[in-house]
């Protein structure tokens, strides 16, 4: 049988996809360049714009109805807005600008809310909807 992946966690994936060949790029230069002070830029991409957007999209795969939500959206939305930033931010700041400093830390909170509302949203009660919320109830059960 084969398993549809929905819009809400299909674009969860792509985005991930980005981020992924964005934080291979960055790679590639700093070993081309020698220079590796953008490291910390280089593993924050790909941990939250490679790796914990993909799982994002699995998750919501396998747990639509959460994924469907209007708490999805916004998570959706206020990760995705804060996140290219706030690696611009970071990048700034470890090149000796430290007036990126707040707008990091601002941008990080914002990211922070955004990872909190995943989280209600994980955990609110919700009915069943066919094989989907099996396969879910499933995968929470093994």
């Amino acid at each position: 049988m084969e398993m549809k992946m929905e819009n809400f966690a299909a674009r969860w994936i792509y985005m991930a996809v980005i981020y992924f060949v964005v934080a291979v790029g960055l790679g590639i230069f700093m070993g081309a360049s020698h220079d590796h002070s953008l490291m910390a830029v280089h593993a924050h991409l790909n941990l939250l714009g490679w790796v914990s957007q993909g799982l994002t999209g699995v998750i919501y795969h396998y747990f639509q109805n959460a994924g469907r939500s209007k708490l999805a959206s916004a998570h959706f939305w206020i990760y995705n807005v804060a996140l290219a930033p706030m690696m611009l931010a970071l990048a700034l700041l470890l090149k000796g600008n430290v007036a990126a400093e707040p707008v990091l830390g601002i941008l990080s909170m914002v990211m922070g809310i955004s990872v909190l509302l995943f989280a209600i949203n994980m955990f609110l009660p919700r009915k069943a909807s066919g094989n989907a919320s099996k396969r879910s109830a499933n995968l929470v059960l093994q």
